[in-house]
């Protein structure tokens, strides 16, 4: 059997143009010619556009693709035999990219910049984006998840250790208050909560009191939190949220 430019094009998903381009240099030469002066391409014609799309997908100028079509020490068993070889290495090079992918996909998720290695190093076995699907459901549409977002992304493996460090120092402020027995309303423990409102404004999003008070209520609702608090100081949790809204009451 033999085809028409049109047919060939259509069977292969190139342009008549692309098939015109390759007899013109001598690529694919099509077998026969009708009547009319058309090319008619055969089997072979077919197979042999076969190799020449197989090496244009890996990258291979014209020029050379001819050449290894042409070369007389190569058999159909070679060419098979070395499109094997390339195609392994795509692939394994495709696997290294979607790899390579994922890690930036894993890094983005909360906004958060750091390799896997830098992220171990700031936050140790704690997961940053542990909860990041639960969390942009439930906040996504606000201002301030926007912002949370938005600086996180700039923020450098240092810029987290420091954050770490301030909030590590809020949190045993706070666990110091408990243990000394001072009360949640006291002004010591309210100044406690307002600096850790303060922090989450400088680093992370505009904190108002009302929001505030209903992250002191999650503190103590939410069992994650709790167990949280819980793993610095025994009731920290319950006393983070009671001088949280004894600080909000404060300021009204």
């Amino acid at each position: 059997m033999d085809y028409s430019v049109g047919q060939v094009a259509g069977f292969a998903g190139v342009t008549v143009r692309t098939l015109h381009h390759y007899d013109e240099i001598g690529l694919l030469v099509p077998s026969g010619r009708s009547h009319a002066g058309h090319r008619r391409y055969s089997d072979t014609d077919l197979d042999r556009l076969q190799q020449v799309l197989f090496y244009r997908e890996l990258g291979f100028p014209l020029d050379e693709v001819a050449s290894l079509l042409d070369d007389p020490d190569t058999n159909p068993q070679e060419h098979l035999r070395r499109q094997h070889e390339l195609l392994t290495a795509r692939i394994h090079k495709l696997q290294e990219m979607a790899a390579a992918v994922e890690t930036a996909m894993e890094a983005k998720k909360m906004g958060i910049n750091l390799t896997p290695e830098e992220k171990f190093e700031v936050f140790g076995d704690q997961d940053p984006e542990q909860y990041a699907e639960e969390v942009e459901r439930r906040w996504g549409d606000t201002d301030a998840y926007r912002e949370a977002q938005r600086r996180a992304g700039s923020y450098t493996k240092d810029d987290w250790k420091r954050i770490n460090d301030e909030l590590n120092a809020v949190h045993a402020h706070m666990g110091d208050l408990l243990d000394r027995g001072l009360a949640a309303d006291s002004a010591e423990a309210m100044d406690g909560a307002e600096e850790h409102r303060r922090f989450i404004t400088r680093h992370h999003y505009e904190c108002s009191h009302e929001l505030h008070s209903c992250l002191g209520e999650m503190y103590v609702s939410d069992e994650r939190f709790t167990a949280f608090y819980e793993a610095i100081r025994p009731g920290l949790a319950v006393f983070m949220r009671d001088a949280i809204l004894a600080n909000a009451a404060r300021s009204s």
